[in-house]
């Protein structure tokens, strides 16, 4: 059962502290990738045997499987994957930068040029549920960005296909290349390139521990999104919240790992105890309660603050994957929220329209590092290039000051290369 607290009486580790599973994969992931650097294809088809149950004779996925894939497929399951793709274009459309270019008296130009990444790599999961929102997600905002070539991996099912909603997810969302592969194999396949499977410039999407690992160990040869952690959500919400809405929106992130975190923050112990109630009740039909039931005992929370003022305090220095606001007037709010990977606002907007359908990004920032990081957006498919020119005049009137500058900090190299251009 969820455990209500009463912020002004306990420590404030029992608030904000997390017991994280101890299990080290470290050694195992360095060396799948180890042996992936080494063998290549022969590695990919070994592993995807040992841990996916499956011995492919391909891992590229055919336009012949994509065709069946929709052929297969609920039709109106497709029509709401394109209303959402459609909705997820026009969100991210407003993030797409341009380069700028400033002009000053004197033969300077300064400038910024924007360049689309040429290739990047989408890890989709496929383990306990297939995410084709993730695919979505990912590689629109890469496509408006002007990606030259979307790469995505994900594991396969036990008959060596995948699933056909990923597929079709994949066609509508305009991937390239899809490749039946999984786990930190999938990760070092994208980074390090073997017979098949074409190395990248950036590695996104979310996965196990595992995933995240090799992640971690293959960035600095490859870019990365972020390291992401385990699913999150924190509702804030006042005394006339329903707590049945309350209850669903926390099991609503409780069922996707059991490693989740659900938390309520509310001004009105009457409130907490409704939801504990509510969440035991809704928890008994939940397909995936044993999931949920694990998350929601180990890592949940009802955490009872003296007022909503209390209450966004706790929000920041949690600062939640998901956040939702559920009050009257939500945007009376949202000024005071300082760390949040995605705000949902008011008593009749639940997180999951943030996972599927709104247009907003669902690859968000875990583990308290909203703090500092962002949404998955436009922006993390581009590189900026600065440039500068200066005529022989500019650079006349500026290399005195360059060299001084440059002699300060002992290099006089620096200071000679602009002297040198000085006219006696």
């Amino acid at each position: 059962m969820i455990r209500i607290y009463d912020f002004n009486s306990v420590s404030d580790n029992e608030i904000f502290g997390r017991t994280q599973d101890a299990f080290n994969v470290e050694d195992i992931v360095t060396e799948i990738i180890s042996n992936v650097r080494t063998q290549k294809d022969a590695a990919l088809f070994a592993y995807t045997e040992k841990f996916d149950k499956v011995a492919l004779s391909s891992l590229q996925v055919s336009e012949h499987e994509i065709a069946d894939a929709f052929a297969d497929s609920d039709p109106e399951f497709i029509r709401v994957m394109r209303d959402a793709a459609a909705n997820i274009e026009a969100y991210h459309k407003n993030q797409v930068r341009v380069g700028f270019e400033m002009k000053k008296d004197g033969g300077i130009v300064l400038g910024q040029k924007v360049t689309p990444l040429a290739k990047v790599g989408i890890y989709v999961p496929g383990g306990t549920a297939a995410y084709p929102s993730t695919v979505l997600m990912n590689s629109i905002p890469a496509k408006l960005a002007g990606v030259g070539e979307i790469v995505m991996v994900t594991p396969p099912q036990r008959n060596g296909l995948v699933n056909p909603a990923i597929l079709c997810a994949a066609k509508i969302a305009g991937v390239d290349k899809i490749f039946k592969i999984g786990g930190a194999q999938a990760v070092a396949a994208l980074a390090y390139g073997t017979e098949s499977v074409p190395c990248v410039d950036k590695i996104v999407g979310p996965g196990n521990a595992f995933v995240a690992e090799a992640k971690r160990q293959v960035y600095g040869k490859v870019a990365i999104d972020m390291i992401a952690g385990p699913s999150e959500i924190l509702v804030l919400a006042d005394g006339k919240s329903n707590p049945a809405f309350v209850a669903a929106d926390l099991l609503s992130q409780a069922e996707h790992d059991k490693m989740a975190s659900a938390v309520l923050v509310t001004d009105s112990a009457e409130l907490a105890v409704q939801v504990q109630a509510e969440i035991e009740a809704q928890l008994k039909v939940l397909p995936r309660e044993q999931i949920a039931r694990a998350s929601i005992d180990n890592f949940g929370k009802i955490i009872v603050c003296s007022d909503l003022s209390q209450g966004i305090e706790v929000a920041n220095r949690i600062a939640p994957e998901h956040l939702e606001i559920c009050v009257d007037d939500p945007f009376a709010y949202l000024d005071k929220i300082e760390n949040a990977g995605s705000v949902f606002l008011g008593r009749y907007c639940p997180e999951a329209l943030g996972d599927y359908y709104a247009g907003t990004n669902h690859t968000l920032p875990t583990s308290g590092t909203a703090r500092f990081s962002s949404p998955l957006s436009v922006d993390d498919f581009i590189k900026k290039i600065a440039y500068t020119y200066y005529d022989e005049n500019a650079i006349q009137e500026a290399a005195p000051d360059i060299a001084l500058f440059a002699r300060k900090e002992g290099l006089d190299a620096h200071a000679r290369s602009a002297e040198i251009r000085i006219k006696k």
